[in-house]
């Protein structure tokens, strides 16, 4: 039970520093004129030109705070594995952080280059591979979902395993931010089914400290999501969305449940196949599956309105989330 007071006290304290700090950051951005250029080719969205971006640091900031406010009072431990959730979370946000700056200098949508980002995130994946071997960690993908028991040894192929599922799980997350709330919502049940995956695996892996950071972020998310859903006051921008889906890999990694992201993380996953999906048909083929990608601006063309496409998409990540959790914790 002692965790379960440890969960509640973190999303507490989160959601309330994230709700308190947005208050003063919103007039701040606005102030400054930091505000996003939608797309062209979105046209659906053009009325939301102007709006505020960089609202990332809404849960961010305060996710951290919780953190030290929580170690302070030594309910949480410091630990290597915290600190690489850590390192993973604030490291991407600062890539996001400069990807946002150069966006809103030049007033478009060019940030870093591709290039640019690769390299930051190959930096991060060593440093993570390197506090993880160091850690005592073998270089090994265990997969025991769906009762399978299977170890494989890696080696030196870890580290770029990770910087794999560390691009993916930062960009499946960036692309799906395209609608007021869908992002952030999906990355708040994903992160409370890691929680409590995490919870479950304390006695075996030493997970406590990822499941309260699990649930700090869930908090955190939550007073995010009360200025960001439809109309949405302000975007989390790459600042955000890098972070997000990183250190949501990062958690899958270090507590061997990189399958169970797939299912928890489903919604992600099918965002960015139908972007791959959609690319792919146009250059090879000259056609389009989709009318528009990633596929929530399909439902947009189809007539649908932003915020019943919202909700559909948070069932089914809710739903999703549950399945993992039931293959993570019971099969």
């Amino acid at each position: 039970m002692l965790i379960l007071a440890k969960a509640i006290l973190a999303m507490m304290i989160g959601f309330i520093l994230s709700v308190i700090f947005g208050l003063f950051f919103i007039p701040f951005v606005k102030k400054r004129h930091i505000t996003q250029k939608v797309s062209e080719y979105v046209t659906q969205h053009k009325q939301k030109n102007g709006t505020s971006t960089m609202g990332g640091l809404i849960f961010i900031i305060p996710t951290i705070v919780t953190v030290v406010i929580l170690l302070l009072l030594n309910k949480i431990e410091f630990t290597e594995n915290l600190f690489i959730v850590l390192f993973v979370f604030v490291s991407y946000a600062i890539l996001g952080f400069l990807d946002d700056f150069l966006i809103i200098k030049r007033g478009n949508n060019s940030g870093l280059t591709i290039l640019q980002k690769l390299f930051g995130q190959l930096f991060i994946a060593l440093i993570f591979f390197y506090i993880f071997i160091h850690n005592g960690n073998d270089p090994v993908l265990t997969i025991n979902t769906l009762g399978l028991d299977i170890n494989i040894n890696m080696g030196w192929l870890h580290g770029i395993f990770i910087l794999f599922v560390l691009l993916a799980g930062s960009n499946s997350v960036n692309i799906t931010d395209g609608l007021d709330g869908l992002a952030g919502g999906l990355s708040l049940i994903a992160f409370l089914a890691f929680g409590l995956i995490s919870w479950n695996a304390t006695w075996i892996l030493g997970s406590e400290d990822i499941a309260v950071f699990c649930f700090i972020l869930v908090g955190s998310l939550l007073g995010f999501l009360f200025y960001n859903t439809h109309p949405a006051k302000i975007f989390m921008g790459d600042t955000g969305s890098l972070s997000l889906g990183a250190t949501l890999a990062a958690i899958a990694i270090l507590t061997n449940h990189e399958v169970t992201l797939i299912i928890v993380g489903g919604v992600f996953i099918i965002e960015t196949l139908s972007s791959l999906i959609q690319i792919i048909a146009i250059r090879k083929f000259h056609r389009k599956v989709f009318l528009m990608a990633p596929i929530h601006h399909h439902f947009e063309k189809l007539g649908w309105q932003e915020q019943d496409i919202v909700k559909v998409f948070w069932v089914v990540g809710f739903i999703l989330s549950m399945i993992g959790i039931g293959f993570a914790v019971w099969i």
